[in-house]
Order: structure tokens, then sequence, then C-alpha cells
């Protein structure tokens, strides 16, 4: 039985998986918990304030590329289709590709559904004609999609570079639980960061106003909250690192001194220096990216790029399905 939370004034029920996620994150050696348990609604409003840093490049450059490459966009996939986007789409991309494909319906896959709920009514009242199906769940795992689309042909869009997320292996996974949730004939319009210099890496994941370092603590927040937790958020420094051999950068918690705390009731010790890893973000050559996308049963189409070579787009078609031997 779920224990009730409290938040804002409000009971809630903890996400069990939330639950088996930490306690086995929190055990395990190196510690590291998934992160896609950032995205609370305070961490989803939080990453909007990432968006904007100055040393966060990602956003305003797939933007520009989108500006500029959209029409082709949807000469190639075609009007009409249904635009299905994994994670709530933004107030500034999203909105580019819905007025230029002109789709016949919107459906944004979230698992953070206050921040869903919330970008969809803004994008319904943008686009008034447009029919917008928010879809509350992990697009991690494999989807039927509302039955409303389930004939239309789709247009997947997977910004932001959040593929770059996930160790390849689990990259490979998520492409192909897309490849069977959007189905036959599906195209996908996917982000990916490419490698660069350290620094400006380095910097993009740890920005001097600390809004990245608040949105990394966060998690420990969201542990306190929802699962009884005594971490003292206090005593963790967020840090990011370049990781050169694995091509990604990482984010790490910290403890700056040695703590105790506990976790539904279980107890856990850290040392000082000791971190808790909390997210990756790898970074692809286009070669790479080319290789990814066709291990996860897509084809790319086209790739477009910004003029100082920073972040790719690519359009990828489905892979036929091939009858077993």
């Amino acid at each position: 039985m779920l224990k009730p939370e409290v938040e804002d004034g409000e009971q809630t029920l903890a996400d069990p998986q939330f639950r088996a996620d930490v306690l086995a994150g929190l055990e395990r050696r190196p510690r590291a918990i998934p992160a896609r348990w950032f995205y609370d609604r305070r961490g989803s409003e939080l990453f909007e304030d990432i968006t904007n840093v100055p040393e966060y490049y990602p956003t305003r450059t797939e933007t520009a590329i989108l500006e500029t490459i959209c029409p082709e966009v949807a000469d190639i996939a075609g009007r009409g289709r249904a635009v299905v986007e994994f994670g709530s789409g933004s107030s500034v991309k999203t909105p580019l590709l819905l007025r230029c494909t002109e789709p016949s319906a919107y459906v944004p896959i979230d698992i953070s559904g206050d921040f869903l709920r919330e970008s969809s009514r803004a994008l319904s009242e943008a686009f008034p004609g447009l029919l917008v199906l928010p879809f509350e769940a992990d697009f991690m795992r494999p989807l039927t999609l509302p039955h409303t689309v389930a004939d239309t042909p789709k247009l997947g869009f997977f910004p932001g570079s959040t593929i770059g997320n996930m160790i390849p292996l689990m990259a490979v996974d998520l492409l192909r639980t897309m490849r069977a949730s959007l189905g036959e004939g599906a195209m996908l319009l996917i982000g990916m960061d490419r490698i660069k210099d350290e620094a400006t890496l380095v910097a993009a994941y740890d920005d001097a106003g600390g809004v990245t370092a608040a949105f990394n603590r966060n998690v420990l927040d969201r542990i306190n909250r929802e699962l009884s937790g005594t971490i003292p958020v206090e005593f963790f420094a967020h840090e990011a690192r370049w990781n050169d051999d694995r091509a990604r950068i990482e984010m790490h918690l910290v403890a700056t001194r040695d703590v105790a705390f506990t976790v539904d009731g279980r107890a856990f010790e850290m040392a000082a220096g000791e971190s808790i890893h909390t997210e990756n973000s790898h970074k692809y050559g286009s070669r790479d990216a080319r290789i990814l996308l066709r291990s996860g049963g897509w084809t790319p189409v086209r790739e477009w790029t910004d003029p100082d070579g920073l972040f790719g787009l690519f359009l990828a078609e489905a892979q036929a399905e091939r009858p077993a031997p």
C-alpha cells in the first residue's frame, strides 16, 4: 500500500517506481539515481529556467535550427500527421513545429502531470483548432497512444538532446520503443548535442547563477518530501564532470561532509567526497548519431546543424519491420 505524502498542503501518493529506483540507487556502488526523477513540478520549472541561462547553448541553438528547417521538415514528412512529442512541449520549439507541419493532432507525453497539463493548455490556446491530447506517462516504457490517433501517420518529436541522458544501450532501447509506439510509416525529428571543447560543455551544466545546481539538488528535496527522507540537502554540492572516455557530461551530488540519513525508513551513510550520480548527457558526432538511430530502428533521412556545429537535428523514418526467418 502506498504511503500518503504531503505536497503544498495536499496529500499525494509516492510513485512506487520512484521509491524502488531511489532505494536501489542509494544502496548500489557507485550510488546513482535515474535522471527521469528530476522532473516533478519544481524540477520541470527549474529545467525551463536552465534553458534560458547564458551558458546553456543547446536550447537556443536547436531553436534557431528549427526556425530555419521547419518548412523543409514539413515538405519531407508531409502535413497532417499527428505530432507526438516525447517530453512536455516547450513554449518556443513546439509551436515552431506545429505551425509548419499543420498536424491533425498533437500528443505531448510527459511524466510530470501538472507541468504537462499546463503546457498543453497553453498550446491549446495558441492553436485553438488543434486537437491536443496530453498523455501522462513514462515514455521510457512501451506506450499505446490514444485511439483517436491510432490510424494517423505520426511524426515523433524528441528535442533537447534528451536522448543523451541515456547510456547508448538504453538509448537504443528507447528508440526501439518509440518505433513500436509510433508505428509503421512514422518519422522522428530528434535533437542530439555534439562533442565540443570541455570548457563549453562543463559551463553549460554548471552555470554561474546556480540554476543547474538547484535543479540537481531538487531531486533530494523530492526524496525528502515524497519518501519521508531526512537527507541534509545543504551538505551536498552540485558538480558537473566531463568524461572524455565516454563522451558525456556527468552530474553528481557530492557530500561535502560525512552524512547519515534515512529514506523510507532505511538508513544510509555517505562519506565526505562520495557522490550520487544523477545524470549523464552523452554527446554524439554525426556518424555516431546515425549509427545510434539505425540501431534503434530508424533510418536517417536528413541532418541539420548550426553554423558553429554545436548541435544536430535529425529527421529519420521508421525502418520496415522484418518478418521472422
